[in-house]
This record gives C-alpha cells, structure tokens and sequence, in this order.
C-alpha cells in the first residue's frame, strides 16, 4: 500500500510538473537587417525557440530569387538576358499572384515598372534624365502582358529590354514564407515585421492581449509618430506612401515621389498621403497598397470597397488642402479607442 501510494505520487507530481511546464509561455524575439531595412519576430511559445538561422536562410533565398540589388540573384540574371534559368517555386508564386493582382488593379500593379522606377532614380540601376520622349520611348517595355512563365520555369519576354521588379510585392511574400517557417513549427502566436509590413497570429498569450500595431503619421516626414493602433488578428498588413521616400532635384528643386504611374510614366502626383491595406496574406497587401498609391483617390476608394477580401485606411487631403481620413467598414472596427 505504501508504495502504491509513493506510486501515485510521483505520478501526481510529473503531472503537476508537465502542466506547469505547458503554462509557461517563452518570448522569443529576433531583430536584425535584411532586404534593405530591419526586421522584428516576436513569437509566444512553450519552450525557447533556436530559429535564428531558419529566419537568416529565408532571407537568403529570398534574396536569390527575386533581389534587383544582388548581381547574381536569378532576376537580376533575367533583366541581364539570360534566358537559362530556370526560377524557383518562389519566383513562380510571386509572379502568379502579380498577374492576378495586376488584372485586379486595372494594370496598376505592374512589376515591369521598374525600367521608369530605374529612370527616375528610385532603383538599383542608373538614373537618367528624364523628358516626354523618354517616358514615351521606356512605357514601350512597361506592360506585364510582355513576359510570360513558360512550363519550363524560365522567363519569356517579347522585349530583351522589359525589366522586372518584385520589390513591391517581395517584401510581403518574405514575410508570409516567415510566417509559413513558425506555422511548420506549430508556433500559434507571433508578430512579423519588415520594414513596416506585417503579419500577426494569435495573440501574446503572456500578456493575454491580442497585437496591436501603430500606422504612422504620413505628415510627420522626419519624426516618425503614430497615426492610429489597430489590433492585428490573424492578418497581414501592408502600408504605403510618399511621405519618405522621394528625390528633390538639385537644379529644379522639384519633388519626385518613389510611386511611378505605370500608365504614364511620370512619378504620381495625387491627394493620396498613405495607403495601409489589410489582407489574408502580405503579398497581397504589399502589392495593393502599391496599387492604390498610382491611382486616382476616387478609383482607389471604389476598387477597395468592391474587393470584399481586403479593408483600407487611405489619409489624403480634401480640396482645400485638408487632411482626411477613409476607412473601410472592416478596418474601423480593429482601431483601438
């Protein structure tokens, strides 16, 4: 009887043991520089993750398929014309969903915008001065219905001088293929930022709160100062604007923003201040928030509440020169009050 009951309490013990094991929750959190910015992982786990080289071996990949910066990655080889290669699963989803999304834009979304985005010396190429008639001349290369993916992996364009460019639509999908390496992983709750773009599951079940993020202030171009939380659940989130990212010409001192109207050519002037779209993954976001930036604020407003898949936060300024706010039904109801 008495080591029967020693029995039942070693038994009772490792059970107490193995469930105070399963409560205790480990924040991991990886920082580092890829893609040209910085990134942030937070993730919730039952023990302490080891994921730093399956976060570095993404990046790497990333950057070997689709980085315009790196001379030896496999567009960089397709832009040069070299017919040979044969692209990965990678380049293959990335350059499916750009289809897609191109049509769903009206050709808003158009990675082969990138030969004007060289031009006006927003990429990695050299810039040139521009005029009319060279705008005229380089939109005969801008059209993505001027390269295709044959069944073989290998790119086909009509033009040699067609450029591709997925740096509107890259950085999104490296952080869904984040995203992808945690849930393989059976991690249930993370945080994924790069470069302002991001993607949440679950919730941070050690504070018990579901993420919450910031949008910044489009108006503060030096400073950096939040606009509005929202919280971020099961969702990706992309966000884009002029704000920052623009070129002040040293003999005009005139002001060229990094968006590039892939129907006229010129860099796009509008009322249009940021776009943050929300989406099922972050691709998608990143290349529509593309997208509504190079449209016109009325077609932007139409096209995101027609698209039941998607919810927007647009800032702009009104006629008189005012800033306002547009949301979508669905982004109102995540702000935080």
């Amino acid at each position: 009887m008495k080591n029967y009951i020693l029995i039942l309490v070693a038994v009772i013990g490792l059970f107490q043991s193995c469930k105070k094991n399963n409560d205790t929750k480990f924040r991991n959190e990886n920082v580092g520089g890829a893609l040209g910015t910085s990134y942030s992982i937070i993730s919730i786990s039952n023990e302490k993750l080891d994921i730093q080289k399956d976060i570095d071996s993404v990046f790497a990949v990333i950057n070997h398929s689709l980085s315009t910066y790196i001379p030896e990655s496999d567009i960089s080889r397709i832009n040069k014309g070299d017919s040979t290669v044969v692209v990965d699963l990678m380049f293959r989803e990335v350059f499916d969903l750009s289809k897609k999304i191109h049509e769903e834009t009206n050709g808003f979304f158009d990675p082969t915008v990138g030969t004007l985005v060289n031009a006006w010396g927003f990429g990695p190429e050299r810039q040139i001065s521009m005029d009319s008639l060279k705008i005229d001349s380089l939109l005969n290369f801008v059209g993505l219905d001027k390269i295709t993916l044959d069944d073989n992996n290998h790119i086909v364009k009509n033009n040699p001088n067609v450029y591709l460019d997925f740096n509107a639509i890259a950085k999104g999908y490296a952080i869904d293929r984040l995203a992808a390496m945690l849930d393989a992983k059976d991690v249930e709750n993370y945080l994924i930022e790069v470069g302002g773009e991001l993607v949440a599951k679950g919730k941070n079940t050690i504070k018990d709160k579901f993420w919450v993020v910031g949008i910044d202030d489009p108006e503060m171009e030096i400073n950096r100062n939040t606009k509005i939380l929202i919280h971020l659940n099961d969702r990706a989130l992309a966000s884009s604007g002029n704000y920052r990212k623009f070129r002040i010409d040293e003999e005009t001192g005139n002001k060229f923003v990094h968006t590039v109207n892939p129907k006229t050519g010129y860099t796009q002037v509008s009322n249009t201040l940021a776009v943050t779209i929300l989406a099922d993954n972050c691709a998608t976001a990143d290349a529509y928030a593309t997208a509504l930036m190079a449209m016109n604020l009325e077609d932007a407003f139409k096209l995101v509440e027609e698209n039941n898949r998607l919810e927007a936060y647009i800032i702009y300024l009104d006629e008189n020169g005012e800033t306002k706010e547009f949301s979508t039904k669905g982004f109102k109801a995540l702000v935080v009050k």
